[in-house]
């Protein structure tokens, strides 16, 4: 295969604990480990699974410490991928990929309302556990020293749903993540739900009841509200039943328009919903109220239809000159009214009312007649957003990081790192010829020497394909310089999402 980004979409091999060599200086307060999620191997034997969703989770642990870097790779031994290791077949029906196992085979896990456990998404920290994730609602717990999959996790807690964001949220001022799950079947919708610290049940806040639910990855939090944005990508649970997979199961309708929905977080009551023109989401970038305006600002990344999904095929991924999306940074603005006070009072999370009650509060708002206008950010192409989340998540911020391409549209995959300031509009960018990175994380400095929104570093997995090899950056966040590179001697399939966990603290999630 030719040295170029269809490197990141080659089968990988686990690695064991590896020294690596660190070219440049890691900043001396840096010590802690990268742990990042993503598909590791696109095959159940000779068979090719049909989207990039579909590939076997590979856990990836950068340990950085004392100015060095030790990296691991590991295969999360979840049920769909030790079946494929041992029959060369799928278990499970994947996003875009179905088992070869005929009618009956398909009637059954239908009846048995199996879903698949390959938890290839991100990871999170739960309560004492470390956790890998996936839209479906089985996820696994691993040891992140050795990356060994330890148990099974699920939530037997009253909030039914056959799905969820990947994507969750957790507030350290309150103490509590949300997440949102999608209902198919009687009283389709979604339910935004969270969970305390220290609580293994979910607490249900708000239902929102729609006839055919969309594809939704993320949503939204601020100190008042929960964002739901809803894209136009619908199912239904006839088309769930007949549609060869979940992918297929899904139809563009622009003709219905991309919703919001906002849920009081006290309350559980929903304002809206805002319908603008058509557009699909991934991944939000922050949302707060505008104090000044007196509108709740939404940035995220826009896509103009669902080839941001349908595009991830294999075989177009795999090609030379790939058709890939391509997103904008975009701005919307949703009037509310208006704060009288901080919602977040002083002191710990115990002192802060609860979120909802066990009984969730159904959405019976008639729309909002405004209709929300977008405001460009950065054109693009960009995409995995990310921001100071400890401190900015919810709340105003300046700075957004993502991967981008140089070209609209793109030519080749993500083949540059891009900072917007949203104040100003200017830009910043980091590439180097035939390096593909991949979603930078930001990490702060220590609290008690910081200087800025942007005084810290960017973590990004690149793939050098010319090298054919990967290698962990560390950029300066303020000006995209390189401090170091640790390099690899394999390229690494590209991943999705992870997080950074410092050392000497409770660990806290530096990204949704």
């Amino acid at each position: 295969m030719t040295a170029d980004h269809r490197l990141g979409f080659r089968d990988a091999e686990a690695c064991p604990p590896t020294e690596l060599s660190v070219e440049g200086e890691l900043p001396e307060w840096l010590s802690g480990v990268l742990l990042r999620n993503g598909p590791g191997k696109f095959s159940a034997g000779d068979r090719t699974v049909n989207h990039w969703f579909d590939g076997f989770a590979l856990l990836r642990r950068f340990a950085i410490r004392d100015g060095g870097v030790e990296f691991a790779s590991r295969f999360l031994r979840s049920d769909a991928y030790e079946r494929a290791r041992a029959t060369g077949d799928l278990r499970y029906a994947e996003f875009g990929t179905r088992p070869d196992d005929g009618l009956l085979g398909r009637a059954r896990r239908l009846l048995s309302g199996e879903l698949t456990d390959n938890a290839s998404i991100t990871v999170t920290h739960r309560d004492g556990e470390f956790v890998a994730v996936t839209e479906p609602p089985r996820a696994w717990a691993f040891d992140p020293g050795s990356l060994r999959t330890l148990d099974p996790r699920r939530f037997d807690d009253g909030v039914d749903a056959t799905g969820s964001t990947a994507h969750r949220h957790y507030d350290p001022r309150r103490g509590e993540t949300w997440g949102l799950a999608t209902r198919q079947g009687r009283n389709s919708g979604y339910v935004l739900h969270r969970r305390a610290d220290g609580s293994d049940r979910r607490e249900p806040v708000a239902a929102i009841d729609v006839d055919r639910p969309a594809y939704i990855h993320s949503f939204a939090l601020t100190d008042r509200y929960a964002v739901v944005t809803e894209p136009p990508f619908v199912t239904s649970p006839r088309r769930l039943v007949t549609a060869d997979t979940f992918l297929d199961a899904h139809e563009w309708e622009p003709e219905q328009g991309t919703r919001f929905f906002l849920c009081d977080r006290e309350s559980g009551e929903i304002v809206g919903p805002y319908r603008a023109e058509p557009f699909f989401v991934f991944h939000h970038a922050n949302a707060f109220e505008d104090r000044g305006e007196g509108d709740l600002v939404v940035d995220l990344i826009a896509f103009d239809d669902a080839g941001a999904v349908t595009k991830f095929s294999i075989p177009n991924l795999r090609s030379a000159s790939p058709d890939l999306p391509a997103g904008e940074l975009r701005r919307y603005r949703l009037p509310v009214a208006p704060l009288e006070a901080d919602v977040v009072p002083s002191g710990d999370a115990t002192d802060v009312p609860s979120a909802g009650s066990a009984t969730p509060i159904r959405a019976t708002a008639s729309e909002t007649p405004v209709e929300p206008t977008p405001t460009t950010l950065h054109e693009g192409p960009m995409a995995f957003p990310t921001i100071d989340y400890a401190e900015h998540n919810g709340r105003e911020y300046r700075y957004v990081y993502g991967a981008g391409n140089q070209r609209h549209p793109p030519e080749e995959f993500l083949n540059r790192l891009v900072k917007v300031d949203v104040e100003t509009g200017r830009t910043r960018t980091w590439s180097e010829p035939d390096v593909h990175p991949g979603e930078p994380l930001f990490v702060p400095a220590p609290a008690e020497r910081r200087d800025g929104e942007d005084d810290g570093v960017l973590l990004s997995v690149a793939l050098d394909a010319a090298a054919e090899r990967s290698a962990l950056l560390v950029l300066d966040a303020a000006d995209l310089s390189e401090r170091a590179r640790a390099p690899l001697d394999r390229p690494l399939p590209f991943g999705f999402h992870g997080q950074f966990y410092r050392d000497g603290g409770r660990p806290i999630q530096s990204m949704a």
